[in-house]
């Protein structure tokens, strides 16, 4: 390994995803020099194997599924997908898996790129092992920000490393349909892709561990989910586990708990996620390699000065829309401090801190119907110690979703804290409802009393008049 000389910036981002892309961004808006370590492609996970890719396969599903409930156009959307055509515009959204444009767009906002594997090196030092053998060594004068995301968690099973099971990575590449696909968990990451490979011409089989799909959401979001999987032909089945698996010639063949023996062409494991940090370097500074990072509301590491941890990578919310709002406060808090400002506005929902991470987080399920919610839920409001109502309206009693689908199916359900009167969260499930979060998003992080909120009026006839529908029914309870 050939060293070079130590090269000093006023902040250095591990991980150029989402988060470190933003985090670099804040700290260059703020006019901090700032250098950014990858090891792979720049533009991280999301864009290339989870958000992006993933949506681009369910796209055409969900679409196909919308329109074959619209009289007058069903009989026309009969046919299968052409998995051929979707894979290929999934390939378009991830750019070929090229970060060719992402670089771009470092240079632009003028972070400098340091491609290799970044490892702290004790106080306010990162070292990068590049490509090319060579070793930089950059300090930073203010603080080094972690954003190095999650990789998916496999279970301890015998026979797994021979069956070379696919993660969320194999399941957004792949490059051809298997025809028979078991996928094993029941979050988010198995539902959309169970949704997505089944649309596109698997026969999937679910194996859930729980009671139900989506364990975060209310119950009946999971339910409906997994009556919509049925309906469309797949195998789901709840409350089993995976004892074994083994891979005999092509095939893939999974013993469970309950005694079946199912065969397939892949399994897909999506059974959580484990933080990047085994290989980091955090002994050198005190902390335990391989550990989630704790942190403060404005995202420094607790009991550090100048170590930030931002993203997946410290756990509060695994969602990319959250991590690069974790980015905006972490930049603002290491910008404000490199300032001198001697006191940072950390109360809840200051500058300097984010407390959308505890009250406020939004997030869609991509599957057939949508599934999106955002704040507490009933038994998370109620575990905390509020006193709250919950209110549910069936979706099919709004006139807009008559008109949207026929036969709608969905559910919304309401928590109100009865002390404040203010919306503490929502969770809907219906067709098309992920366009209809953000809504209820204000509403929470606003923490916009009921009685203002009849004032609000939807416009007719669209589905956002459950709102009115939930209001209602409140009222009357």
């Amino acid at each position: 390994m050939t060293e070079t000389e130590s090269i000093a910036y006023d902040v250095v981002v591990l991980g150029a995803g989402p988060v470190g892309e933003n985090v670099a961004d804040r700290a260059r808006a703020a006019g901090l020099s700032t250098a950014v370590v990858e090891s792979e492609l720049v533009g991280g996970e999301c864009s290339y194997w989870a958000c992006m890719p993933s949506k681009a396969l369910l796209r055409p599903a969900i679409a196909r599924a919308d329109a074959r409930r619209v009289p007058g156009l069903a009989q026309a959307v009969q046919g299968p997908l052409d998995a051929a055509a979707v894979l290929a515009h999934r390939d378009w959204f991830t750019s070929d898996w090229k970060d060719d444009g992402q670089i771009g767009w470092l240079d632009g906002i003028g972070a400098v790129l340091y491609r290799g594997h970044g490892r702290l090196a004790g106080s306010r030092t990162v070292t990068v092992d590049g490509p090319d053998g060579t070793r930089t060594t950059l300090t930073a004068r203010h603080a080094v920000a972690v954003c190095t995301g999650t990789r998916a968690l496999l279970p301890d099973l015998p026979g797994l490393d021979q069956v070379k099971p696919w993660t969320s990575r194999e399941a957004t590449s792949a490059h051809a349909v298997p025809g028979r696909l078991i996928v094993v968990g029941g979050g988010v990451v198995a539902a959309e892709m169970a949704t997505a490979w089944q649309a596109l011409g698997s026969q999937v089989t679910l194996l859930v561990r729980g009671k139900g799909l989506l364990p975060r959401m209310e119950p009946f979001a999971g339910e409906l989910v997994a009556e919509a999987l049925t309906e469309a032909g797949a195998d789901v089945r709840t409350g089993v586990s995976v004892t074994a698996v083994s891979r005999e010639g092509s095939t893939v063949v999974a013993l469970t708990d309950t005694g079946d023996r199912i065969e397939a062409d892949e399994i897909l494991f999506a059974t959580g996620r484990a933080p990047r940090t085994d290989d980091l370097g955090l002994g050198t500074v005190g902390l335990e390699d391989g550990d989630w990072l704790e942190v403060d509301d404005s995202l420094r590491v607790v009991g550090s000065e100048w170590l930030y941890a931002v993203g997946d990578v410290n756990h509060r919310a695994l969602l990319t829309h959250q991590g690069k709002y974790q980015a905006r406060i972490a930049g603002a808090a290491i910008a404000a401090r490199a300032a001198g400002v001697p006191l940072l506005e950390t109360d809840p929902w200051g500058a300097h801190a984010a407390t959308a991470d505890h009250a406020g987080v939004p997030q869609v399920v991509f599957t057939d119907p949508e599934a999106a919610a955002v704040g507490l839920s009933l038994a998370e409001a109620e575990q905390a110690g509020h006193r709250v109502r919950a209110v549910d309206v069936d979706m099919s009693s709004v006139a807009g979703a008559g008109l949207y689908a026929d036969g709608y199916r969905g559910k919304a359900r309401m928590i109100v804290d009865i002390n404040r009167e203010v919306v503490l969260g929502l969770t809907l499930v219906g067709p098309g409802v992920g366009e209809l979060i953000h809504s209820a998003t204000v509403a929470v992080v606003g923490e916009v009393p009921i009685s203002r909120l009849w004032h609000a009026v939807p416009s007719y006839p669209t589905v956002s008049e459950v709102w009115l529908r939930l209001l209602e029914a409140y009222r009357d309870a």
